[in-house]
Order: structure tokens, then C-alpha cells, then sequence
């Protein structure tokens, strides 16, 4: 039985808890602040609730895996899961209206021919293709193993290039970006190349320059569907926490640890609270300093809204409201550093009785990809622009707002991607101190909740059994 402190009882910290728990260790949890769930939080008020953090899964199949393996119970025992369906509405600025289904690479086709023209899913269809390609080629190395010891076959873009013909075929593709493939493969049609845009804006990254492998991205959306956790997201946090509690693990909340300690050479234990804690192992949640990921470039920005009067029936649980104009939208986020003016919207309706006081009242949630540091006294004057944006797209609740609050969120942690000599990469779970590990999402494979939970069991299988 090896002793183990984890810093940090964020998600990535809870699912290594669990899982190194469950094989024997003595693992104590020392967390700064007053709960567990780090970004998967929730904010109450009045009767209504609403994630802090991620608010739908993806790749499910990372949490019923921690499920079984420390408790031989399917995720479903634990948490409401149920998938988005339809999976998403978009509304672009010249007025169309498109609905995509969860999980359907058919359907999915057939709504794009309906929104755009014939031909619109067959060239979407053989992007996700070359998507496809690079998930077969990364899944492995950037998701499910540790980060090789020599990452350069990383550095370069996995992403297959399409056949060419005539003197094109005589140029070398190098660089190529996700906005390449909008231009070039989706042929320029504005609302295929925005659909496929917005996937790296909500990660804050810039189509421009994130690699053209970032195609995976939509890909692994569309082929394997979106969920809801019923309660909201919190409530996961909340079912791996009680996990926890089942394999006695030992957690100190308001304790924040001050310094990693070593001896001869190895990791002996950390100051925590003022006390020694000996360990032969520590894993952190905390960023790697200079080896800390680089493809985070902007911030998230949440605008809570309590709402008088019942949901619509028939309303989408997740609607995109893409931004007026998208090449404004970069040059204000990436070169400006500014509040983009009629941005890409996330409106998040889950009609899910539990986050609003009674079935006359609504609880939404609005995302928008910011830069990093926002002026919070710009915040009351943005939210009002952005229900002006929304109105003007067909989304009109001003008058019926009760309340709201504004709130923004540092740098967004970005999935590990291959490609752009390896800037996109995230620092390797095994540090260069023996016994010391790197967790959640400054980590390998990088953020979002499904990779943090990739990031915990990727270590507690380099750390094994007791």
C-alpha cells in the first residue's frame, strides 16, 4: 500500500482518488478550497441552479469506465444520463436554421443538404472522414496512453490530405489550419465552414491556427453522441465524490498545500495547512509552469438567467447563435483582446425541473468565448448587447428576465491535439521527479471533462495496484 496525495479534488483529482483507492492505496485528498468538483460547480439562487463549468458530457464511456472499475456499478446507477436529442440547433446570421440529430452521421447529413443545398453532407461527410482518420491515428497516444517519451510524431498534423490534381498536386499542404479545410474542402460554403468553427471557439481556440486535425473534434461529437446529466453536471462530481467516501479516501478541505517536498532525489510528501504529509506519491492538478499547454488562448464568459414563465414546449436543449460576422468575431477575441460584438452564442436550455423553483420559471444558461481577462465592470453592459444579439436572432427573453448574473472564467483548457510542431500538446502525467504525476486539465491529454477523467486513469495505471 503506497501513500498518496492528490492536490486538488477537481474532477481529474476525484477520478484518480477513486481509482488508486480502489487498488489498495491509502490516498488523502487536500483541496484549497471549501468542496469538491473544482470548475464542475453550481450556483444557487432563489430556487435555481446552473452549472459552473461543463454542462453536457461527451464521451461517456471514460465515466462508466471509472464507475465499473471501482465500483462494478454502470453509470447509469449513479447519474440520470439521457442524450441530447436533437443534439443542437444553429442559427446563422443570414437567417438559417438548422437542427442537427445526437449520434447520427446520416442524419446529420441529410439536415445539412436541407439547410444549405444539396451536396452540403456529402462535403461535411468527408471531412468527419478525414476526422475519423485522425481519431484512429491519435486516440491511443493522445487519449488513452501516457504521452510518449518522444512526442515528435505528434508534432505533425495526422490529418490526410485530399487528393489534388494539375499543378495543385506539385505544392506541399503544411500548416494546414482548421479555417484551410472550411476554404478549401468545405468549399467555402459560410455556414458549414461557421459549424465547423464553432468547435474550437468554445475551447478558445483560434480556427486560424489550430491544426486541421482539430477535426476530430466535431467528429467524435457526432459519432458518439452528447449527453445530459440529470441534476446537471454537478451531479457527476457528486456521484465520484460519494465513490470516494466508499473507498476511504481521506479528503482536507481548506487546505491548501504550500510545497511539494523531496528527498534524495523523489517525492517524500507535501506542506499542507502547515502539517507534513509523508507520501510516496503526489499527483497535482496544478499547471507545469513553463511545460504547461499553450493551445488555451481565451476565456468563458456564463450569463446566468433566471427566468419567469414555463420553457416552450419544443425547445432545443442546446442552441448555437453563430456570431454577425466570424472574422470579426477572431480579430476582436485574438488579435484585440476585446468583447467580441454579436459573438457565437451558447444557449443552454435543459428544461430539467430540478434547476428551477417550479414549472413557471426557466433556468438558461449563455457561453461565450471571451479574452482570458475581462474588465467586470463591462459585464452588466455586455449581457445587455448580448440578449439584444439573441433577440435579434429569434431569441427574445427580455421580458422575462428575473434576474442574472455574469460570470467569467479564466483561460479555457484545450483538448491535446496533434499537428503545429507540438504547441498543442499538454504536459506528460509523469513528471521529471519520481513519484510526482500531473493531473486534470493542464495534463495530458489536456481539458474538457472527458479528457481530465482520461488524465486520472492514464496515472493510476503508471502509478498500478498496491
Amino acid at each position: 500500500m503506497a501513500r498518496i496525495v492528490i492536490i486538488g479534488a477537481g474532477m481529474s483529482g476525484l477520478a484518480a482518488a477513486a481509482r488508486l483507492a480502489t487498488v489498495g492505496h491509502r490516498v488523502t485528498v487536500c483541496e484549497a478550497t471549501g468542496t469538491y468538483g473544482g470548475l464542475v460547480g453550481r450556483y444557487e439562487r432563489g430556487g435555481f441552479a446552473f452549472d459552473t463549468g461543463p454542462t453536457l458530457l461527451t464521451l461517456p464511456a471514460v465515466y462508466r469506465d471509472l464507475a465499473l472499475k471501482t465500483g462494478r456499478e454502470p453509470l447509469e446507477q449513479l447519474v440520470e444520463l439521457t442524450p441530447v436529442d436533437p443534439e443542437s440547433r444553429h442559427v446563422f446570421s443570414d437567417g438559417t436554421d438548422l437542427l442537427l440529430p445526437n449520434a447520427s452521421r446520416g442524419g446529420v447529413g441529410k439536415a445539412l443538404d436541407a439547410a444549405f443545398g444539396a451536396g452540403s453532407g456529402n462535403a461535411w461527410g468527408e471531412v468527419m472522414n478525414r476526422g475519423r482518420a485522425v481519431w484512429e491515428a491519435t486516440r491511443r497516444p493522445l487519449l488513452e496512453e501516457p504521452l510518449p517519451a518522444d512526442p515528435t510524431p505528434l508534432h505533425t498534423d495526422p490529418y490526410p490530405a485530399p487528393a489534388r490534381r494539375g499543378l495543385a498536386r506539385l505544392r506541399r499542404r503544411s500548416g494546414w489550419t482548421l479555417a484551410d479545410v472550411a476554404t478549401t474542402e468545405l468549399r467555402g460554403r459560410p455556414g458549414l465552414g461557421e459549424l465547423l468553427y464553432e468547435y474550437a471557439l468554445r475551447f478558445g481556440l483560434d480556427p486560424r491556427e489550430v491544426p486541421a486535425g482539430a477535426t476530430v473534434l466535431p467528429y467524435m461529437e457526432q459519432s458518439f453522441g452528447v449527453w445530459y446529466v440529470g441534476g446537471g453536471i454537478r451531479a457527476l462530481a457528486d456521484a465520484v465524490y460519494r465513490r470516494c467516501e466508499q473507498r476511504r479516501v481521506e479528503f482536507r478541505f481548506d487546505t491548501r498545500v504550500s510545497e511539494v517536498l523531496t528527498e534524495h532525489g523523489r517525492v517524500g510528501g507535501v506542506l499542507a495547512g502547515g502539517d507534513r504529509i509523508d507520501a510516496d506519491a503526489v499527483l497535482t492538478a496544478e499547471p507545469a509552469g513553463t511545460a504547461e499547454r499553450t493551445g488555451a488562448r481565451a476565456g468563458r464568459l456564463s450569463v446566468f438567467l433566471a427566468l419567469r414563465g414555463a420553457r416552450p414546449a419544443g425547445t432545443p436543449h442546446r442552441t448555437v447563435v453563430h456570431a454577425a460576422d466570424q472574422g470579426a468575431e477572431w480579430d476582436e477575441l485574438f488579435a484585440d483582446g476585446a468583447l467580441p460584438e454579436r459573438p457565437t452564442v451558447q444557449v443552454l436550455r435543459p428544461g430539467d425541473p430540478a434547476l428551477a423553483p417550479d414549472a413557471d420559471h426557466e433556468a438558461v444558461t449563455l457561453t461565450v468565448t471571451v479574452p482570458e481577462r475581462v474588465d467586470a465592470t463591462e459585464l452588466d453592459s455586455y449581457t445587455d448587447r448580448l440578449l439584444d444579439h439573441l433577440a435579434g436572432a429569434g431569441i427574445d427573453v427580455r421580458d422575462r428576465v428575473l434576474w442574472r448574473e455574469p460570470r467569467t472564467w479564466g483561460a479555457l483548457p484545450a483538448p491535446a491535439l496533434a499537428g503545429a510542431g507540438g504547441a498543442y500538446l499538454s504536459a506528460p502525467n509523469r513528471s521529471a521527479v519520481p513519484g510526482l504525476y500531473r493531473i486534470g486539465a493542464a495534463a495530458h491529454p489536456g481539458g474538457g471533462l472527458a479528457r481530465v477523467g482520461m488524465s486520472a486513469a492514464i496515472t493510476a495505471g503508471l502509478i498500478g495496484p498496491a
